[in-house]
């Protein structure tokens, strides 16, 4: 039998008795979840959509990236072709280009203006020297100024000439 004195087996106090757990732990624990959690929750409000709800502008940008159409090809055919002299010679330079767009109120008003177009091209083509055209920087200085034109009658048919995203040669040919 046990007595008073004598130590009673699972009691408090001996080396294979569980011992109780600490509450400084559960609190620090705690804690450390809470702060995490608050700056996770802090990071979301700080971070995520900003802009949204205050600029109207930058909602309607995102709606436009997500229903972003394909492109459309407007060929100006046929080709264009214009003579010039480079030392003393008579060449000839034979260009076919396309425009871009992805808008179908842009592709409808340049071919409503597909002489005015042609004209204009035609002009800035036929202004060049064989020199001017014959390197890669010529070319794409060239089509550069052949884009502005464009963008120039789009703009002056009502259109947005912003909605001209480029102009391409497809053949470039010079003899």
């Amino acid at each position: 039998m046990a007595t008073d004195k004598e130590p009673v087996e699972g009691a408090e106090g001996e080396e294979g008795a569980p011992k109780p757990k600490s509450k400084k732990g559960l609190i620090i624990g705690l804690a450390a979840l809470l702060v995490l959690g608050g700056g996770g929750t802090g990071a979301y409000f700080a971070f995520a959509g900003k802009g949204d709800a205050k600029d109207p502008k930058a909602a309607k940008v995102k709606v436009e990236e997500k229903e972003k159409l394909p492109p459309r090809y407007i060929a100006l055919d046929p080709p264009f072709v214009v003579n010039f002299e480079a030392e003393s010679a008579v060449r000839f330079l034979q260009v076919t280009a396309q425009i871009m767009t992805r808008d179908p109120e842009t592709e409808k008003l340049v071919k409503e203006n597909d002489p005015r177009l042609r004209n204009d091209l035609l002009l800035i083509l036929g202004g060049q020297t064989y020199a001017s055209v014959a390197t890669t920087e010529g070319k794409e200085a060239l089509r550069t100024r052949c884009l502005e034109a464009t963008r120039s009658i789009v703009k002056d048919m009502g259109g947005e000439p912003a909605k001209i995203e480029a102009l391409y040669f497809t053949s470039f040919v010079m003899q």
